[in-house]
């Protein structure tokens, strides 16, 4: 596989994460481990069954159990944190916080052999980070310090994630199957958690199931496969930096949904997010 097209593979991600808030919200008021559980069952038996219909089972074998151990800590971790941040938080502004993680990442990513940071990839991921900045501050009333607790834990999100998607690059050997153990094991991690810390609150109706299903099918499901491709064989500065599209097209997203009120900033933060994921594409063209 070319390093073009592993990029534009975990490009899919940043799509289907673009709908995480608006079906996280939909799927209020099951509490953040419950769903995980729901999500992470679909997502895990989806690889299973991708894993049964490929032969990857002996592959998953050779993995050794440290590998298992991170992977679960990211999926499970990350989510955890942002079904709890968009339950204690509005959900726009803490999801443009979770949404900082891209920034990180392709700071991170220079930390890696063989990467190094250009000053396009920091402009870039500057300006990324100025768009995003700007939809928070011209949200509403800005910052509300009752949501502050849900705001900490969304930018708990965002160093989880960069932190996983960095650490998945030093493990480009290990086969993109194993994401399918990291969610069966992040479903009875979760699982096991909330029958000791939550009260058991199912989804509501139609429209909370149909959330749910359509989270752990998509952004908690099918995202982390064709995400884990992107970063262990494509250009993770690019889709760090690219990734600035997810909190603009959720934005978008939640306005169109009626979740979230239209502004003028969200003009401004566009061509700032779009434009720095441009600077980044023609630094990573010069590489």
């Amino acid at each position: 596989m070319t390093r073009t097209r592993a990029t534009a593979i975990g490009f899919l991600a940043v799509l289907l994460w673009a709908l995480l808030a608006l079906f996280t919200v939909g799927s209020a008021p099951t509490p953040p481990l419950l769903l995980n559980t729901i999500c992470f069952a679909i997502g895990g038996t989806i690889g299973l069954i991708w894993t049964a219909r490929t032969g990857g089972f002996a592959r998953l074998r050779r993995v050794d159990w440290k590998v298992y151990a991170f992977g679960t800590c990211g999926l499970f971790g990350y989510h955890a944190l942002y079904f709890s941040a968009l339950r204690l938080a509005p959900a726009a502004e803490a999801g443009l916080i979770a949404y900082l993680w891209p920034l990180l990442i392709v700071l991170l990513s220079g930390l890696l052999p063989g990467e190094r940071l250009r000053r396009g990839h920091l402009a870039g991921a500057l300006c990324g980070f100025l768009g995003a900045a700007l939809i928070i501050r011209g949200g509403g009333n800005g910052f509300d310090t009752e949501a502050l607790p849900g705001y900490l834990l969304a930018l708990a999100c965002a160093l989880t994630w960069s932190g996983y998607s960095v650490g998945s690059r030093r493990l480009g050997a290990v086969p993109t199957e194993t994401v399918a153990v990291f969610c069966i094991a992040s479903a009875l991690l979760s699982g096991a958690l909330h029958l000791m810390l939550e009260p058991t609150v199912w989804p509501a109706g139609a429209l909370g199931w149909g959330s749910a299903l359509a989270l752990g099918l998509g952004p908690v499901g099918l995202a982390f496969y064709v995400w884990d491709i992107g970063v262990k064989q494509g250009d993770i500065q690019l889709l760090g930096t690219a990734s600035y599209a997810a909190p603009l097209l959720s934005t978008l997203v939640l306005v169109g949904f009626g979740v979230a009120e239209p502004s003028w900033m969200l003009a401004a933060a566009t061509l700032l997010i779009t434009g720095g994921a441009t600077l980044a594409a023609r630094a990573s063209m010069k590489a």
